[in-house]
């Protein structure tokens, strides 16, 4: 069993966008610059937004953070999009999820300048990747990719098993896994919470990546020897034995699951630096098509 180190691997990326970016400095070109959106305080959120602010300090982005108060209309946050959208300095947006309920998350993503959706969510950044063109691709999946390139894991022809079908993980995961590419060309089944026989699918495939969201979820039993598992899951589960009162888990049971694999993503540090360093490596796309 290896560890697929996804603090090891986003570092190498971010080292590499740092001297980017200080190259475009000393040629007088545009720094990247990502803008972000915080509504309320929740306190997941309060730490992904932070990460990301702490990444663009890292590779020399600019960065801005707006908070906004949790009972906030949804025609003002609109309105905010829009001057984000509107600002020629402003190269990425990114609107931190979930929202409150009062507002319309697909609003919210639809008013995203597609230009500047380093997201990937919106339906034209989408569409663009079900047709294999050049876009923003959500960032979670991206960072897988990008993990299987780092560590160079062979894909083609691989039989990869998606659980979960949410449009920000499984079902672009899906689409990124079978393409034409280099990680890619597997055969994907996507599974989901009314998949018959989950088990002996999960028991096919080459590699599984777990993105239901539930602790735990994929067992031993579920796992072929010598799979490649990407643990996307990470949920707070309590703990009274620890300062915090909790610890992270993911979607694999990993004490019992990595004996069994080939390699395996940890929790944490797997896929969420990985996200992080993609949706950095989207935002300097962003700037560097435009500048």
């Amino acid at each position: 069993m290896q560890i697929l180190d996804g603090k090891k691997a986003a570092q190498a990326i971010k080292d590499e966008l740092k001297i980017s970016v200080a190259q475009r400095a000393n040629d007088g070109k545009k720094i990247p610059h990502l803008a972000a959106v915080l509504v309320g305080n929740n306190g997941a959120s309060e730490t992904y937004v932070a990460a990301k602010v702490k990444a663009c300090e890292e590779t020399g982005f600019k960065s801005t953070l707006i908070r906004l108060e949790a009972d906030i209309s949804e025609n003002r946050l609109l309105e905010t999009i829009e001057d984000l959208n509107t600002d020629p300095d402003v190269d990425g947006i990114l609107v931190q999820l979930p929202l409150p309920k009062h507002i319309s998350e697909k609003k919210v993503i639809n008013a995203i300048d597609p230009g500047k959706d380093v997201d990937g969510f919106h339906p034209m950044s989408v569409g663009k990747l079900v047709e294999g063109l050049q876009t923003f691709i959500p960032a979670t999946p991206y960072g897988i990719m990008l993990l299987l390139e780092q560590y160079k894991v062979e894909t083609k022809g691989k039989h990869a098993i998606v659980i979960g079908r949410s449009n920000i993980v499984g079902r672009p995961m899906s689409i990124l896994l079978s393409g034409n590419s280099n990680p890619g060309n597997c055969t994907v089944t996507l599974c989901h919470s009314h998949t018959a026989n989950l088990k002996e699918i999960c028991l096919q495939g080459d590699i599984i990546v777990a993105a239901i969201g539930i602790p735990e979820f994929v067992k031993a039993d579920m796992v072929k020897e010598g799979a490649v598992v990407i643990d996307v899951g990470i949920t707070r589960v309590a703990d009274p034995t620890r300062k915090s009162g909790f610890k992270l888990k993911g979607d694999v049971d990993f004490d019992n699951v990595s004996p069994k694999c080939s390699w395996i993503t940890p929790v944490p540090g797997g896929v969420g630096p990985m996200t992080i360093a993609a949706l950095m490596k989207n935002t300097y796309l962003s700037c560097d098509t435009k500048n």
